[in-house]
Protein backbone atom coordinates (compact mmCIF):
# COMPACT_ATOMS: atom_id res chain seq x y z
CA UNK A 1 0.00 0.00 0.00
CA UNK A 2 1.42 3.37 -1.06
CA UNK A 3 0.77 6.10 1.50
CA UNK A 4 3.53 8.49 0.41
CA UNK A 5 1.15 11.09 -0.97
CA UNK A 6 -1.39 10.76 1.84
CA UNK A 7 -2.20 12.57 5.05
CA UNK A 8 -2.95 9.76 7.50
CA UNK A 9 -5.70 10.28 10.06
CA UNK A 10 -5.99 7.98 13.10
CA UNK A 11 -9.05 8.37 15.32
CA UNK A 12 -10.36 6.17 18.09
CA UNK A 13 -11.84 6.21 21.58
CA UNK A 14 -9.65 7.15 24.50
CA UNK A 15 -7.28 4.40 25.74
CA UNK A 16 -7.51 2.48 22.47
CA UNK A 17 -3.75 2.66 21.91
CA UNK A 18 -3.76 5.31 19.18
CA UNK A 19 -0.39 6.82 20.11
CA UNK A 20 1.36 3.45 20.21
CA UNK A 21 -0.09 2.43 16.85
CA UNK A 22 0.84 5.79 15.30
CA UNK A 23 4.46 5.43 16.44
CA UNK A 24 4.70 1.92 14.95
CA UNK A 25 3.23 3.14 11.68
CA UNK A 26 5.46 6.23 11.58
CA UNK A 27 8.56 4.04 11.94
CA UNK A 28 7.51 1.91 9.01
CA UNK A 29 6.52 4.66 6.56
CA UNK A 30 8.87 7.53 7.55
CA UNK A 31 6.14 9.56 9.20
CA UNK A 32 5.85 12.37 11.72
CA UNK A 33 3.02 12.56 14.24
CA UNK A 34 0.70 15.52 14.80
CA UNK A 35 -1.58 15.75 17.82
CA UNK A 36 -5.34 15.82 17.21
CA UNK A 37 -6.48 15.73 20.84
CA UNK A 38 -7.86 18.90 22.42
CA UNK A 39 -6.50 18.18 25.91
CA UNK A 40 -3.03 17.00 24.90
CA UNK A 41 -2.19 20.51 23.66
CA UNK A 42 -1.93 21.74 27.27
CA UNK A 43 1.56 21.62 28.74
CA UNK A 44 0.38 21.44 32.37
CA UNK A 45 -1.84 18.36 31.81
CA UNK A 46 0.71 15.76 30.78
CA UNK A 47 -0.47 12.84 32.92
CA UNK A 48 -4.16 13.71 33.02
CA UNK A 49 -4.42 13.93 29.22
CA UNK A 50 -2.34 10.73 28.75
CA UNK A 51 0.07 12.68 26.60
CA UNK A 52 2.93 10.60 25.18
CA UNK A 53 6.11 10.88 27.24
CA UNK A 54 9.41 11.70 25.54
CA UNK A 55 10.58 8.12 26.00
CA UNK A 56 7.53 7.03 24.02
CA UNK A 57 8.50 9.16 21.04
CA UNK A 58 11.18 6.61 20.02
CA UNK A 59 12.94 8.99 17.61
CA UNK A 60 9.69 9.90 15.87
CA UNK A 61 8.98 13.63 15.65
CA UNK A 62 5.82 14.68 17.48
CA UNK A 63 4.08 18.02 16.91
CA UNK A 64 1.49 20.15 18.77
CA UNK A 65 1.81 18.31 22.08
CA UNK A 66 2.02 20.20 25.38
CA UNK A 67 2.68 23.67 23.98
CA UNK A 68 -0.39 25.64 25.09
CA UNK A 69 -0.96 27.19 28.53
CA UNK A 70 -4.08 26.07 30.40
CA UNK A 71 -4.69 29.76 31.09
CA UNK A 72 -5.69 30.20 27.47
CA UNK A 73 -8.48 28.69 25.42
CA UNK A 74 -7.48 26.80 22.30
CA UNK A 75 -10.14 26.51 19.61
CA UNK A 76 -10.62 24.15 16.69
CA UNK A 77 -9.79 27.09 14.43
CA UNK A 78 -6.50 27.65 16.29
CA UNK A 79 -5.63 23.98 15.85
CA UNK A 80 -6.52 23.95 12.14
CA UNK A 81 -4.24 26.92 11.38
CA UNK A 82 -1.30 25.25 13.11
CA UNK A 83 -1.94 21.80 11.69
CA UNK A 84 -2.06 23.10 8.11
CA UNK A 85 1.40 24.62 8.60
CA UNK A 86 2.72 21.41 10.15
CA UNK A 87 1.40 19.25 7.30
CA UNK A 88 3.12 21.50 4.77
CA UNK A 89 6.42 21.45 6.69
CA UNK A 90 6.38 17.66 7.06
CA UNK A 91 5.63 17.13 3.37
CA UNK A 92 8.50 19.47 2.44
CA UNK A 93 10.79 17.15 4.41
CA UNK A 94 9.50 14.27 2.24
CA UNK A 95 7.84 12.67 5.25
CA UNK A 96 4.27 11.53 5.85
CA UNK A 97 2.00 13.48 8.25
CA UNK A 98 0.16 11.20 10.68
CA UNK A 99 -2.58 12.90 12.70
CA UNK A 100 -3.65 11.01 15.79
CA UNK A 101 -6.21 11.82 18.48
CA UNK A 102 -9.72 11.52 19.75
CA UNK A 103 -11.17 14.98 19.06
CA UNK A 104 -13.63 14.38 16.26
CA UNK A 105 -14.21 18.07 15.55
CA UNK A 106 -10.50 18.55 14.81
CA UNK A 107 -10.62 15.86 12.13
CA UNK A 108 -13.90 17.16 10.71
CA UNK A 109 -12.47 20.68 10.38
CA UNK A 110 -9.54 19.26 8.43
CA UNK A 111 -11.51 17.01 6.08
CA UNK A 112 -14.64 19.16 5.62
CA UNK A 113 -13.40 22.65 6.40
CA UNK A 114 -14.25 24.94 9.29
CA UNK A 115 -17.45 26.96 9.20
CA UNK A 116 -16.43 30.61 8.93
CA UNK A 117 -19.32 32.17 10.83
CA UNK A 118 -18.63 35.78 11.95
CA UNK A 119 -17.90 36.22 15.65
CA UNK A 120 -21.10 36.81 17.56
CA UNK A 121 -20.80 39.26 20.48
CA UNK A 122 -20.96 37.65 23.92
CA UNK A 123 -23.80 39.93 25.05
CA UNK A 124 -25.88 38.88 22.03
CA UNK A 125 -25.24 35.19 22.79
CA UNK A 126 -26.17 35.67 26.44
CA UNK A 127 -29.48 37.22 25.37
CA UNK A 128 -30.32 34.12 23.32
CA UNK A 129 -29.49 31.84 26.26
CA UNK A 130 -31.73 33.99 28.47
CA UNK A 131 -34.50 33.69 25.90
CA UNK A 132 -34.15 29.90 25.90
CA UNK A 133 -34.43 29.87 29.68
CA UNK A 134 -37.46 32.18 29.62
CA UNK A 135 -39.40 30.28 26.92
CA UNK A 136 -38.38 26.75 27.85
CA UNK A 137 -36.93 24.20 25.45
CA UNK A 138 -40.17 23.35 23.62
CA UNK A 139 -41.35 26.92 22.95
CA UNK A 140 -37.82 28.05 22.10
CA UNK A 141 -37.50 25.27 19.54
CA UNK A 142 -40.85 26.22 17.98
CA UNK A 143 -39.60 29.80 17.63
CA UNK A 144 -36.35 28.51 16.12
CA UNK A 145 -38.16 26.52 13.42
CA UNK A 146 -40.17 29.63 12.48
CA UNK A 147 -36.98 31.72 12.41
CA UNK A 148 -34.98 29.11 10.50
CA UNK A 149 -37.07 26.37 8.80
CA UNK A 150 -33.86 24.60 7.67
CA UNK A 151 -33.27 23.27 11.19
CA UNK A 152 -36.45 21.18 11.09
CA UNK A 153 -35.63 17.45 11.22
CA UNK A 154 -31.93 18.31 11.56
CA UNK A 155 -31.78 19.40 15.19
CA UNK A 156 -33.58 17.58 17.97
CA UNK A 157 -35.71 19.49 20.44
CA UNK A 158 -33.60 18.00 23.25
CA UNK A 159 -30.32 19.33 21.77
CA UNK A 160 -30.19 22.61 23.67
CA UNK A 161 -26.67 23.59 22.63
CA UNK A 162 -27.25 23.21 18.89
CA UNK A 163 -30.68 24.87 19.11
CA UNK A 164 -29.23 27.95 20.79
CA UNK A 165 -26.33 28.07 18.33
CA UNK A 166 -28.64 27.83 15.31
CA UNK A 167 -30.88 30.57 16.72
CA UNK A 168 -28.06 33.03 17.41
CA UNK A 169 -26.42 32.41 14.01
CA UNK A 170 -29.65 33.01 12.10
CA UNK A 171 -30.63 36.07 14.11
CA UNK A 172 -27.16 37.66 13.98
CA UNK A 173 -26.06 36.80 10.42
CA UNK A 174 -29.50 36.57 8.77
CA UNK A 175 -28.35 33.25 7.28
CA UNK A 176 -29.13 29.73 8.43
CA UNK A 177 -26.30 27.82 10.06
CA UNK A 178 -26.91 25.19 7.35
CA UNK A 179 -26.31 27.80 4.64
CA UNK A 180 -22.96 28.47 6.32
CA UNK A 181 -22.24 24.74 6.27
CA UNK A 182 -22.91 24.60 2.51
CA UNK A 183 -20.25 27.18 1.66
CA UNK A 184 -17.67 25.53 3.91
CA UNK A 185 -14.91 23.65 2.10
CA UNK A 186 -11.66 21.97 3.07
CA UNK A 187 -8.40 23.04 1.43
CA UNK A 188 -7.77 19.34 0.81
CA UNK A 189 -9.43 16.79 -1.43
CA UNK A 190 -10.86 13.47 -0.26
CA UNK A 191 -8.08 11.57 -2.05
CA UNK A 192 -5.46 13.37 0.07
CA UNK A 193 -6.44 11.38 3.17
CA UNK A 194 -6.14 7.82 4.40
CA UNK A 195 -8.49 7.50 7.38
CA UNK A 196 -8.26 4.88 10.13
CA UNK A 197 -10.85 4.45 12.86
CA UNK A 198 -9.54 2.22 15.66
CA UNK A 199 -12.50 0.12 16.74
CA UNK A 200 -11.63 -1.49 20.06
CA UNK A 201 -13.96 -4.15 21.56
CA UNK A 202 -15.95 -2.52 24.36
CA UNK A 203 -15.01 -5.03 27.09
CA UNK A 204 -11.29 -4.72 26.30
CA UNK A 205 -11.53 -0.94 26.21
CA UNK A 206 -13.15 -0.86 29.66
CA UNK A 207 -10.21 -2.81 31.09
CA UNK A 208 -7.70 -0.53 29.39
CA UNK A 209 -9.46 2.56 30.75
CA UNK A 210 -9.37 1.21 34.33
CA UNK A 211 -5.70 0.31 34.01
CA UNK A 212 -4.85 3.76 32.71
CA UNK A 213 -6.67 5.45 35.59
CA UNK A 214 -4.60 3.40 38.04
CA UNK A 215 -1.42 4.24 36.12
CA UNK A 216 -2.21 7.96 36.32
CA UNK A 217 -2.18 7.78 40.12
CA UNK A 218 1.20 6.02 40.08
CA UNK A 219 2.66 8.60 37.71
CA UNK A 220 1.67 11.51 39.96
CA UNK A 221 -1.60 12.89 38.66
CA UNK A 222 -2.57 14.19 42.12
CA UNK A 223 0.47 16.46 42.23
CA UNK A 224 -0.21 17.56 38.65
CA UNK A 225 -3.79 18.59 39.52
CA UNK A 226 -2.59 20.31 42.71
CA UNK A 227 -0.33 22.49 40.57
CA UNK A 228 -3.20 23.11 38.16
CA UNK A 229 -5.51 24.22 41.00
CA UNK A 230 -2.86 26.66 42.27
CA UNK A 231 -2.93 28.39 38.90
CA UNK A 232 -6.54 29.44 39.66
CA UNK A 233 -7.73 28.96 36.10
CA UNK A 234 -10.95 30.77 35.22
CA UNK A 235 -13.98 28.49 34.97
CA UNK A 236 -14.59 29.34 31.32
CA UNK A 237 -11.22 27.93 30.22
CA UNK A 238 -11.33 24.71 28.20
CA UNK A 239 -8.70 22.94 30.28
CA UNK A 240 -11.16 22.74 33.20
CA UNK A 241 -13.09 20.13 31.22
CA UNK A 242 -10.27 17.58 31.53
CA UNK A 243 -11.53 14.36 33.11
CA UNK A 244 -10.00 13.89 36.54
CA UNK A 245 -9.61 17.47 37.72
CA UNK A 246 -12.83 17.53 39.75
CA UNK A 247 -12.21 14.01 41.08
CA UNK A 248 -8.73 14.86 42.36
CA UNK A 249 -10.05 18.14 43.72
CA UNK A 250 -12.65 16.20 45.75
CA UNK A 251 -9.92 13.88 47.02
CA UNK A 252 -7.79 16.83 48.14
CA UNK A 253 -10.82 18.18 50.00
CA UNK A 254 -11.11 14.71 51.62
CA UNK A 255 -14.55 14.16 50.09
CA UNK A 256 -13.49 10.87 48.49
CA UNK A 257 -10.80 8.23 48.96
CA UNK A 258 -7.94 7.40 46.57
CA UNK A 259 -9.66 4.29 45.18
CA UNK A 260 -12.76 6.38 44.47
CA UNK A 261 -10.69 8.70 42.27
CA UNK A 262 -9.77 5.74 40.08
CA UNK A 263 -13.37 4.54 39.94
CA UNK A 264 -14.83 7.96 39.13
CA UNK A 265 -12.20 8.77 36.49
CA UNK A 266 -12.78 5.35 34.92
CA UNK A 267 -16.56 5.88 34.77
CA UNK A 268 -16.25 9.35 33.21
CA UNK A 269 -13.63 8.12 30.75
CA UNK A 270 -15.89 5.22 29.68
CA UNK A 271 -18.70 7.71 29.11
CA UNK A 272 -16.38 9.88 27.04
CA UNK A 273 -15.22 6.87 25.00
CA UNK A 274 -18.85 6.08 24.27
CA UNK A 275 -19.42 9.63 23.01
CA UNK A 276 -16.35 9.32 20.79
CA UNK A 277 -17.70 6.09 19.31
CA UNK A 278 -21.09 7.73 18.75
CA UNK A 279 -19.35 10.59 16.95
CA UNK A 280 -17.56 8.09 14.71
CA UNK A 281 -20.82 6.35 13.78
CA UNK A 282 -22.39 9.65 12.77
CA UNK A 283 -19.44 11.36 11.10
CA UNK A 284 -16.92 8.74 10.00
CA UNK A 285 -18.81 6.23 7.88
CA UNK A 286 -16.19 6.49 5.12
CA UNK A 287 -13.24 5.75 7.44
CA UNK A 288 -11.36 2.43 7.43
CA UNK A 289 -12.72 0.75 10.55
CA UNK A 290 -10.13 -1.63 12.05
CA UNK A 291 -10.13 -3.79 15.18
CA UNK A 292 -6.83 -4.72 16.95
CA UNK A 293 -6.27 -7.81 14.77
CA UNK A 294 -6.86 -5.85 11.57
CA UNK A 295 -4.52 -3.10 12.78
CA UNK A 296 -1.71 -5.65 13.26
CA UNK A 297 -2.27 -7.01 9.76
CA UNK A 298 -2.26 -3.46 8.41
CA UNK A 299 1.17 -2.76 9.93
CA UNK A 300 2.60 -5.94 8.42
CA UNK A 301 1.93 -4.57 4.93
CA UNK A 302 4.84 -2.15 5.23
Amino acid sequence: MDLKSKIILIYGPTASGKSSFAIKLAKKINGEIINADSMQVYKELKILSARPFKKDYQNIKHHLYGFQSVKKNFSTGDWLKLVNKKILQIKKRKKIPILVGGTGLYFKSLTDGLVNIPNIPLRFRKNIRSLHKKLGAKNFFSELVILDPLVKNRIKLSDTQRSIRAYEVKLFTQRSIYDWFKITKSKYEEKDFFKIYMDYPRNELVDRISSRAEEMIKKGVILEVQKFIKLQIRKDKTANKAIGINEVRDYLKKKILINEIIEKISIKTRQYAKRQSTWARGNMQDWNKMNPIQLKKFLKKF
